[in-house]
C-alpha cells in the first residue's frame, strides 16, 4: 500500500523547530565560541583576529592549570567512587530484599536536589565550626578535626565526597535495570555448575554490564567535565582557587574580569576535553558491540 504524501512529510515537519533551535543554540553558539577564542574579544565581543593569543595566554595562566588539575582530581574520585557506590547499592537492592522500593527511593532521592542544594547543605555539614567536625567533638572526641572544608590541600576532595553522594543513586538506578535484565537462565545454570554467589557476579554479571558501564560513565563524565554550580554553592572555588574547576575559570574570566577571549579560549578546551573523553569510549563501545 502506499504511504499518504502526509505521512511522509509530517513527522518532518513537527520535528523541524527542535532540529533548528538546537542547531542555532546548541552548535551555532559553540562556533561562535570558537571564533571567539581566536579574537582580540574583552569585556565584549571584538571580531579582530588575533590567531593564538588567546590560547597563549590561557596556557600561561597558571589558574588554568590549577583548575586543569583539580577537574582531573575531582572527573577521576567522581566517577570511580560512584560508579563502584552505585554498583554495590544496586547488588544490593537485587537480592529481592524487604523494603526495597523504600531503599530505592532513598538512594535515588539526592538527585532530585539541584546541585546549588547539595552544595549548601554540604557545606554546612563539612563547616569546621558547625557541622561534623563540631558534633563529633561535642560528643567527647575533642580532638577529631575535620577541616577540609577550609584546607587548600583537601578543599577538592569535599566537592568529590558531594558528588558522589548525589551521583552514586542515579547509577544504582541504572546498574539495577541493568541487573534486572540479565538472562536469570544464565544464572541458574552457574548455581547448578556450583559457581557461588560473588563468582557469578564477578564472572557472569558484571561483564555483562559492559554497556551500561559505558553509559554512566558517559553521563557521570559529562557532568565532571561542566560541573560548576556544586563547586560554587560549596567552596567557591576556594579557598583561594584551590578548588577552581575550568568550569568557573571559564565564567569569571568570561563574565567578571572582562577577558572574554580567555574565556572562549578555556570553553573550547572543556569541549575538546568531553570530545577527548567521549570519542575514545564510543569507539570502544563500537568495536565491543561488533565483536559479540
Amino acid at each position: 500500500m502506499a504511504i499518504p504524501p502526509s505521512d511522509r512529510w509530517l513527522p518532518k515537519l513537527v520535528l523541524s523547530p527542535t532540529l533548528a533551535a538546537s542547531l542555532l543554540f546548541v552548535y551555532g553558539f559553540i562556533l561562535i565560541t570558537i571564533a571567539l577564542s581566536f579574537t582580540e574579544s574583552r569585556l565584549l565581543p571584538n571580531w579582530e583576529w588575533a590567531g593564538l593569543e588567546r590560547y597563549d595566554e590561557l596556557f600561561d595562566n597558571e589558574r588554568f592549570w590549577v583548575s586543569a588539575k583539580n577537574l582531573a582530581i575531582f572527573g577521576s574520585l567522581f566517577i570511580g567512587i560512584s560508579l563502584v557506590v552505585g554498583l554495590l547499592m544496586a547488588i544490593l537492592l537485587d537480592q529481592k530484599i524487604r523494603g526495597e522500593g523504600f531503599l530505592r527511593a532513598i538512594y535515588l532521592y539526592p538527585m532530585a536536589l539541584s546541585f546549588i542544594v547539595t552544595g549548601n547543605a554540604w557545606k554546612w555539614l563539612l563547616n569546621p565550626g558547625l557541622g561534623l567536625e563540631r558534633i563529633v567533638q561535642q560528643w567527647g572526641w575533642t580532638s577529631f578535626t575535620f577541616d577540609w572544608l577550609v584546607n587548600p590541600d583537601r578543599a577538592i576532595y569535599t566537592v568529590v565526597i558531594a558528588g558522589v553522594w548525589q551521583s552514586s543513586g542515579f547509577a544504582m538506578a541504572l546498574f539495577l535495570a541493568g541487573l534486572r535484565g540479565v538472562d536469570s537462565e544464565i544464572i541458574k545454570a552457574a548455581q547448578v555448575d556450583g559457581a557461588s554467589l560473588p563468582t557469578i557476579y564477578r564472572r557472569i554479571i558484571i561483564p555483562s554490564l559492559r554497556p551500561v558501564f559505558f553509559s554512566v560513565t558517559l553521563i557521570l563524565a559529562h557532568i565532571a567535565i561542566k560541573s560548576f554550580d556544586l563547586v560554587m554553592a560549596l567552596t567557591g572555588g576556594g579557598p583561594g582557587t584551590s578548588s577552581d574547576v575550568p568550569a568557573i575559570f571559564m565564567y569569571q574570566f568570561s563574565f567578571t574580569r572582562g577577558q572574554l577571549g580567555v574565556g572562549a579560549a578555556s570553553a573550547v578546551m572543556m569541549l575538546m576535553t568531553i570530545v577527548a573523553v567521549m570519542v575514545p569510549l564510543m569507539y570502544a563501545e563500537a568495536r565491543s558491540g561488533r565483536d559479540r
